[in-house]
């Protein structure tokens, strides 16, 4: 089996400029997932990040690796292999410790497991343990004498080459245990940043199932509302065609206003015609008197029509108040009718949208 993930956060990835050695440079646009792998099978632990396709970060830890905290929420660390060093960004103090600690454990780990490895290196080749220590007796732990030039030439040949062969040979091995295939680094971390992303998506899907009922519900409360609305809507605007009597009463009473007056004139016109043809004082002062109480008739009913039109005026004004009235509610209905349809439009895209998921 590969490599598996013991630990992960999400940081900002940087690495130090190689020109300059002091400046940053951001390896990633965004925050990504910073992970440590374990590989069991060769006892390697790594940091690996991946942006898109590509691996930000393939960090093999070592005994002598340090993680320092330059900040609350920085942290970085050299990675001799790579020849850099990596910068990580965190977005609490609270990550960035996890982090330290994490690094810690991985470092002790990966110390352990080199101990061990070389035990087991050492134990399966006899020959690395040919250098014996001075103080032993010559006679049990010294190599066998060689004849270089010749017999009477002995010399102690501890046999360099081999010791260089051997050494040569180690660190080849190591080599073949701490470095793995890049194709496999990026495939593992890949697989991980799936399998993260696959978790987050069924979350989110069984929360949205959850949800459907409840949408459901508010669709249908959405639609009796509206259709409540409607009828508002169609009562009021039955109720704007009653104003309409109250114009027409005005326009009579103008009307007979108008008449009245006519008459006035007309009976005005007929007393001045019966003066100028009436030359006895009694009679035209008796016709006076009668045509003044006609006078005073034609006044009182003049009053009494004037205070007809008053109240009808006073009707108009207060039919056109309640007129306005109710187109104020209108718009106002039809505003939240409006609102309570852009709602539901918007619910319904939601619910599209879930049911194409």
């Amino acid at each position: 089996m590969g490599e598996q993930p013991i630990f992960s956060a999400r940081a900002h990835v940087f690495q130090i400029d190689p020109a300059t050695k002091r400046n940053w440079l951001p390896a990633s646009k965004h925050a990504v997932t910073v992970s440590f792998f374990y590989d069991a099978s060769r006892s390697v632990y790594r940091i690996i990040s991946v942006g898109g396709t590509k691996a930000i970060i393939n960090s093999t830890i070592t005994p002598n690796m340090t993680f320092t905290k330059t900040s609350q929420k920085f942290g970085q660390w050299a990675d001799s292999r790579a020849n850099t060093v990596y910068g990580l960004g965190f977005s609490t103090e609270q990550q960035l410790q996890q982090f330290a600690e994490q690094f810690k454990e991985v470092k002790e780990a990966a110390r352990l497991a080199r101990e061990k490895s070389q035990e087991r290196f050492e134990l399966a080749n006899p020959a690395l343990n040919i250098a014996a220590p001075q103080e032993l007796s010559e006679e049990r732990h010294s190599p066998p004498l060689l004849t270089v030039n010749g017999p009477g030439e002995e010399k102690l040949f501890r046999s360099k080459s081999a010791e260089v062969e051997l050494t040569a040979e180690k660190e080849r091995v190591k080599k073949m245990l701490s470095e793995g295939s890049m194709c496999e680094i990026n495939l593992e971390a890949e697989l991980f940043t799936l399998q993260d992303s696959n978790a987050k998506l069924v979350a989110a899907l069984q929360e949205a199932n959850s949800s459907v009922e409840q949408w459901k519900k508010q669709l249908a409360e959405y639609e009796e509302e509206t259709d409540r609305l409607r009828d508002q809507v169609a009562d009021l605007e039955a109720q704007l065609g009653h104003p309409a009597a109250g114009q027409t009463g005005r326009e009579e009473l103008s009307r007979s206003l108008e008449e009245l007056e006519a008459l006035l004139s007309a009976k005005d016109q007929e007393i001045h015609n019966l003066q100028s043809k009436k030359t006895d004082v009694g009679e035209l002062e008796k016709e006076r008197e009668a045509a003044m109480q006609r006078l005073q008739d034609l006044e009182r009913r003049n009053s009494e029509l004037e205070d007809r039109v008053q109240s009808a005026e006073k009707t108009l004004a207060s039919s056109r108040d309640e007129r306005e009235q109710a187109e104020v509610e209108v718009r106002r209905v039809i505003e939240v009718l409006d609102v309570k349809i852009c709602d539901l439009k918007d619910l319904r895209q939601s619910l599209a949208k879930l049911v194409d998921k």
